[in-house]
């Protein structure tokens, strides 16, 4: 089983290339904001995914600023974010199972019955 940190290293990698296969031409500084990580952090994903070779860099044809750059997932980052996609999924409903068991345990502590009412004890209050 993969530590904490290395599951939300391969969160952090999944969100970042599903925003790269929708969006080629966003910035690192957009990735940043939409993970909810720092620029430092979004540029050093990026390049950790280009590193691995599952994203590619190209710059833009006629751009006047050569920091432009689209972003392209490789053959090997398809099947890299396949894989992320199936582990992902199922560590989001393993959590979810307990969560769901978690919200039981605490409604039966509060009486609640599953309409969300309170159960009735026959206590006037």
């Amino acid at each position: 089983m993969a530590s904490q940190r290395e599951q939300q290293q391969e969160e952090t990698h999944f969100r970042v290339m599903r925003l790269l296969e929708k969006e080629p031409s966003i910035s690192t500084r957009e990735i940043a904001r939409r993970v909810s990580i720092s620029n430092g952090a979004a540029y050093y994903c990026v390049t950790a995914l280009v590193d691995k070779g599952f994203v590619k860099l190209k710059n833009f044809a006629r751009s006047k600023t050569k920091g432009n750059y689209m972003y392209e997932l490789t053959p090997r980052g398809i099947r890299a974010k396949a894989a992320l996609t199936v582990s992902f999924l199922e560590r989001k409903r393993h959590e979810y199972e307990d969560l769901k068991a978690e919200i039981e345990r605490l409604e039966n502590e509060l009486g609640v019955e599953e309409d969300n009412e309170p159960k009735n004890t026959g206590d006037a209050v």
